[in-house]
This record gives structure tokens, C-alpha cells and sequence, in this order.
């Protein structure tokens, strides 16, 4: 052996190569996969109806994924979007009951949820707390805050047909959540693609020392994307509030678990500095097909859980290879 050989660096695995350049292209494969596999087993799958049932699901997913995104792509993570979905939802019907007024009840769910981000983005990033640790302990008192607010659900007592129409209405022949959803991701789209809000989120995530460095406050771009991913849960959590006809205090039970697996899974590094939101969509509208297909199927119902850990698990690893094929 020569020290030629020694010095060589050992090439990548070929199978490592083509996951990290596979991408969204086999995100698009595997949902068209799923489309048909589960259309020849369930023909009602792709009926009108079913269509827009799973359009409906991946609506409050996809909103609060828009902003997750551009929180992981900063190198931070929120894990208390689901317990703060269902804490928006009692408060957003509370004060609904309170003053039959939506746009009091709109704003007190806004100015909640966007409170959450703000105090999770200031721990972050004055207190230096892991995102991770800092938001499962906001998870877990908003989980048991909820309940020291209501003890059961929140009943529509104010008939606003404007509120229910938020959740359940149509123009055309779309649902307003669907609507909704795509005005969302379409903004989240071009502030990435195309502002210096969004390359300055991607360069934060990728070095923010080199970020602070060239004089840009890394900490007020990582706030910023903590209070956006709340304010967007505030929107979220009205939506389903409104489908729902009350409030839940265990309405967010798990989601905070299929917003982090379609962001990884769309192909959103969890170490920063790399993510798409179009994959984003890929991830929502894979895991809403997989659900879908579980409850047409028949199959119990607790797998829908199972699902996104599998998928949290498997993508991470998958993002390890990747980002050692791009260090080769």
C-alpha cells in the first residue's frame, strides 16, 4: 500500500450517491405510486369527494409546514406546534362565545399563537436554550395549561355562519382552507426562492457565524421565522376549530409530528442550510395520501401515528447521507 492510497479519501457508496441525487423527483414517483396502488384496491379513493377530503387534511398541514420550513432551514425546530393548534383552538372559541365577533376572536388566535413563537424564539435566541429542549417545555405547558383553561371542549354558542364557512365553505369548487393553504405556500415559495429574507434564513442555517460576521443579526432572522411558524398555527388552529365546531384540547395530539416528518421528508435538512418548500408539499401530500389510504383501507387507525415516526426516523438518516455525500 502506498501513501497515495493511504491519502485517498474513499469514494461514496453508489446507493448514497443516488438517494441524495434522487430528491423530489422520487417524491413525486412515490406519491404516484401510493395514487394508484391504493386507487386498485379502493377505487372511491379517487373519487371527487375523497379528493377533496385529502385536499381539506393537507391544508392545516401545509400551513404550518410553510413556516416550519423556513424555521428548519434557520437550523431551529418548534415541537410545539400541535399543543399550541389545540390551545388556539380553545381560546380562538372562547372569546368567539365571549364577544360574536370573528374578528376579535381571528385576532386573539393570532396574537396567542404568535406570542408562543415569540417567547420560543427568545428563549432560542436570548437565552441560548437548545430549539429543541426550549420547545418541548413550551409543549408541555401549553399541553397543560389547556386544560387548566377549559377542562373540556370549547361548544359553538355564537352561530357565526362567517366562522364555519372558514373551515367547512367553498368558492368554486375548492374548500376555503385549500385556498388558504395555497396562498400561504406561495408566499412562504417566493420569500425563499426570491427575497433576501430567504437567502439570509438559508445562510443562517448553513454558518451563522459567517452571517454575524458580514454584520447580519442571525438571531432577529431566527426570531422572525419562529414568530411566522406561530402566527401560522394561529391560522391553522382557527381552521380547525371551524371544521371541528368547537374547541379541543386535544386537537393538536401528534401533529407536531407530521409537520416535522413532510418538512425532512420534502428534503429539508434538520441540520439547516438546505430545503425546498415545493418538497415540503411532496412530504404533506405523501403522508395525507398514506393516511387516506389507511382509513379507506380499513386498517387501524393507530397506524396514522406510526407513519410519521417511521418516516422522521428513516428521512434523518437519509439527510446523514446526504450531507456526508456533499462533504465528499
Amino acid at each position: 500500500m502506498t501513501t497515495s492510497d493511504i491519502a485517498k479519501p474513499a469514494p461514496p457508496r453508489r446507493w448514497a450517491a443516488a438517494v441524495n441525487g434522487a430528491g423530489q423527483p422520487a417524491l413525486l414517483a412515490i406519491l404516484a405510486v401510493l395514487c394508484v396502488a391504493v386507487s386498485l384496491a379502493a377505487p372511491q379513493f379517487h373519487s371527487a369527494a375523497n379528493v377533496i377530503a385529502i385536499l381539506r387534511q393537507c391544508a392545516l398541514v401545509l400551513i404550518v409546514a410553510s413556516g416550519m420550513t423556513l424555521l428548519v432551514i434557520s437550523a431551529e425546530v418548534d415541537l410545539s406546534v400541535g399543543a399550541s393548534l389545540a390551545f388556539v383552538g380553545c381560546v380562538a372559541m372562547a372569546v368567539l362565545n365571549a364577544t360574536h365577533s370573528l374578528a376579535l376572536g381571528t385576532l386573539a388566535a393570532l396574537a396567542f399563537a404568535g406570542g408562543v413563537g415569540l417567547v420560543n424564539g427568545l428563549i432560542v435566541t436570548r437565552l441560548r436554550v437548545n430549539s429543541l429542549i426550549a420547545t418541548i417545555g413550551t409543549m408541555m405547558m401549553l399541553q397543560g395549561g389547556v386544560y387548566l383553561f377549559t377542562r373540556e371542549a370549547v361548544q359553538n354558542h355564537h352561530q357565526l355562519a362567517a366562522f364555519t364557512a372558514l373551515g367547512a365553505g367553498y368558492v368554486g369548487p375548492l374548500p376555503i382552507p385549500v385556498l388558504i393553504a395555497a396562498a400561504v405556500f406561495a408566499v412562504a415559495a417566493v420569500a425563499l426562492r426570491f427575497t433576501l429574507l430567504g437567502r439570509y434564513l438559508t445562510y443562517v442555517g448553513a454558518n451563522a457565524r459567517a452571517v454575524r460576521l458580514s454584520g447580519v443579526r442571525a438571531e432577529r432572522l431566527k426570531l422572525f421565522a419562529f414568530v411566522v411558524t406561530g402566527l401560522l398555527v394561529g391560522v391553522a388552529g382557527l381552521i380547525l376549530c371551524s371544521l371541528m365546531n368547537a374547541g379541543q384540547p386535544t386537537a393538536g395530539r401528534g401533529f407536531e409530528l407530521t409537520v416535522i416528518a413532510a418538512v425532512i421528508l420534502g428534503g429539508t435538512s434538520l441540520a439547516g442550510g438546505r430545503g425546498s418548500l415545493f418538497g415540503t408539499l411532496l412530504g404533506v401530500l405523501v403522508l395525507k395520501v398514506i393516511d387516506n389510504g389507511i382509513i379507506i383501507l380499513g386498517w387501524n387507525q393507530d397506524l396514522q401515528m406510526v407513519v410519521p415516526g417511521v418516516v422522521i426516523i428513516l428521512v434523518t438518516w437519509l439527510d446523514i447521507l446526504r450531507t456526508k455525500s456533499h462533504g465528499r
